[in-house]
């Protein structure tokens, strides 16, 4: 049993107004919790994570139940940067030293298949989120040196990735970047992470899933029939299964697996659509700190990174004006042909894994219970990873690919 004055830890998870704050979200039906529910399933967030394995499980004939402590979308997703890349935070052939060559390989393949999956799910299902397919140019820096770039992209033509390895001639060439190497891949996606939350869950509840908010999960009691989770306010839902996607707000009692709190920091420009480089490819750096910079249907440029392990909201918050003006600053210096003047600010906090990978599954000594955690860089990606996983175990089929995010595993 997992009982507290509320079951999982309470954050402030952003603070400035993203550029998706700013945007009107689409409607979404929720309602309070005024009495005891049933269900199969309880997706405790409503956020991205939830919003998509919800989606899932309701696609597989689930009756699914939504909670969430403050409202759909209202916590961390507002503050993601929606750059869905495949490519994961740690280059594969550092991962490969780390987990093994084929599990390496293996985890980058189906972070690959996420990406695909999140893209044509979105579209089959007709919603309308901002959707565009860009390439992606990683450039060198303090991480991976020119000679470190070489070897990472010879480990991603070995695993079947499709990809350049450009001279700075050529990068600046064809893209306007001085004096960088460059890795490029494709078919990347990128997304208003609100509206895409929003059209997922609409999705589940127009095939009947019930989301109730502002729900606060104070105590949870899994057993082998079921889980019974009660509310501050004192309603009991009980339900056949229990999945946590609360991000960066983790369930009092999981196992961590080495899952730490980052926070981050982005601006977003004015529109200025003629000032965007050919492919309006997204550009990222084998550096620590790093940079990301990717574009919106609109032509406005967001840029992020300046990643710290940051836990306390108060520290993370009082970095936000330098942190803006670091970020303006080094927009300006690799793209001068942009206005990288803030027209948006904000900060946010994140979970990390040690090797950039999520942890998706069973919890231990918890029947019946499931979590999506630790989603790192590519936080949407690994989000769409969890969906399918889950829908796997809990149906029953299982998933090829389990075992690489369980929390069994050894790295």
């Amino acid at each position: 049993m997992v009982s507290h004055a509320s079951a999982t830890h309470h954050r402030d998870l952003r603070t400035g107004q993203s550029i998706w704050s700013a945007r009107r979200r689409p409607s979404i039906e929720e309602k309070p919790l005024t009495r005891d529910v049933a269900c199969d399933i309880v997706v405790v967030g409503a956020g991205i994570s939830g919003a998509l394995i919800a989606e899932q499980l309701s696609d597989a004939g689930f009756d699914v139940l939504i909670v969430d402590r403050r409202g759909p979308t209202d916590g961390s997703t507002a503050a993601s940067t929606a750059m869905l890349q495949y490519e994961i935070d740690m280059p594969l052939h550092r991962l490969a030293e780390r987990i093994g060559r084929d599990k390496a390989e293996r985890i980058w393949r189906r972070s690959r298949q996420s990406v695909d999956a999140l893209r044509e799910r979105t579209e089959r299902l007709g919603l309308d989120v901002d959707g565009a397919t860009r390439g992606s140019i990683y450039l060198d820096g303090n991480v991976l040196d020119a000679a470190g770039l070489a070897r990472e992209a010879e480990a991603r033509r070995r695993a079947g990735f499709e990809i350049e390895l450009l001279k700075p001639a050529q990068v600046e060439d064809r893209y306007g970047i001085k004096g960088r190497h460059a890795i490029i891949g494709y078919g990347n996606y990128s997304a208003d992470p609100r509206r895409l939350a929003a059209g997922y869950l609409n999705v589940a509840i127009s095939r009947g899933a019930r989301l109730y908010a502002p729900v606060d999960i104070c105590d949870v009691a899994p057993s082998e029939a079921v889980v019974t989770l009660r509310s501050n306010n004192g309603p009991a839902i009980r339900a056949k299964h229990l999945v946590v996607a609360t991000g960066y707000e983790m369930m009092k009692g999981i196992p961590r697996k080495g899952n730490k709190i980052i926070s981050s920091w982005s601006i977003a420009t004015r529109p200025q659509p003629r000032a965007i480089w050919p492919t309006a490819a997204m550009i990222w750096e084998a550096a620590d700190p790093y940079l990301y910079i990717r574009t919106t249907p609109r032509g406005e440029i967001i840029c992020g990174g300046e990643d710290e392990e940051i836990a306390d909201a108060a520290l993370r918050d009082a970095k936000l004006p330098d942190k803006a003006a670091t970020l303006s600053r080094k927009l300006a210096a690799l793209l001068p042909g942009v206005d990288a003047a803030p027209a948006y600010s904000w900060a946010g906090s994140f979970g990390d894994s040690p090797v950039g990978t999520p942890t998706i599954g069973r919890i231990p000594g918890m029947p019946n219970c499931y979590a999506a955690m630790g989603y790192g860089g590519n936080g949407i990606t690994f989000s769409m990873m969890a969906a399918q996983m889950l829908r796997g175990l809990i149906c029953g089929y299982g998933d090829p690919d389990a075992d690489l995010v369980s929390f069994h595993r050894k790295f």
